[in-house]
């Protein structure tokens, strides 16, 4: 059986893009970027844009930071590929952590920073999925103390259905306004968050709208405001999980 919780009926903000911590900005967007076979950009800020592979996907923004990463990572995607075969993953630099065994159907991998993510191979005909020629990112997912409540909530800040089944350890989050891929999906794990996240999304408020108040007001907690070095503002989701938020592009028209 399938728990749905109904979408909110105006949403809060909408999914942007997708930034990633690096010691080395330029080693891991050229790495993200011959893996997912993208243009890279360099932001002329020290960090770098791996494009979209379509007018509607999302930027992957790669920023520069001293620290290595420290912990286990807490949000990575999921690839689909187009064969059951992880060597063009290998051959672009990724490291292999772990192979399908028993319940686990997909690689772990590693990013040359260390950040995970899993490669699945193609989905079987009868879930009519879409197949794809390069490795292509279908999921968003995040590790949660109780992903219930932070899919719910995140649901409802973007107007998605968040879901789950019977006796699973995760919610999944579809249909989520400006989100690119298939599903956001929130995993339990045990342990709480500890460390800012290497990985974190970026959302964009209505057209109208000029501060983050109603997220602020449904319970998320203002990092840093706009000021003379950054635009946007750096929030935090009910569990921690760092986010900024941009006013939406016609604001500055």
């Amino acid at each position: 059986m399938t728990e749905t919780t109904p979408p909110a009926a105006a949403p809060d903000c909408s999914f942007k893009d997708l930034c990633l911590d690096a010691v080395d900005s330029e080693v891991l967007a050229s790495f993200w970027g011959r893996l997912l076979a993208r243009t890279v950009q360099s932001t002329n800020d020290g960090g770098y844009a791996v494009l979209p592979a379509g007018p509607h996907g999302e930027h992957m923004w790669v920023d520069p930071v001293p620290e290595p990463r420290a912990v286990k990572t807490r949000v990575h995607l999921d690839l689909r590929l187009s064969a059951a075969d992880p060597t063009p993953l290998l051959e672009a630099g990724a490291r292999l952590v772990s192979e399908p065994a028993g319940d686990q159907h997909w690689w772990v991998l590693a990013d040359p920073d260390g950040n995970l993510f899993c490669a699945m191979p193609p989905a079987p005909p009868e879930w009519g999925a879409p197949t794809v020629e390069v490795p292509t990112p279908f999921e968003l997912v995040v590790d949660a103390v109780d992903a219930g409540a932070v899919a719910q909530w995140w649901a409802a800040r973007t107007g998605g259905t968040a879901q789950t089944r019977d006796g699973a350890p995760y919610w999944w989050i579809q249909g989520a306004t400006g989100f690119p891929f298939y599903a956001w999906v929130f995993n339990e794990v045990p342990e709480t968050k500890t460390v800012k996240n290497r990985m974190h999304w970026d959302v964009e408020l209505p057209d109208g709208v000029a501060t983050p108040e109603a997220l602020v007001d449904a319970g998320a907690t203002v990092l840093r405001t706009p000021d003379d070095e950054i635009g946007w503002w750096v929030l935090a989701d009910p569990e921690g999980n760092e986010f900024c938020v941009f006013l939406h592009p016609a604001a500055g028209a």
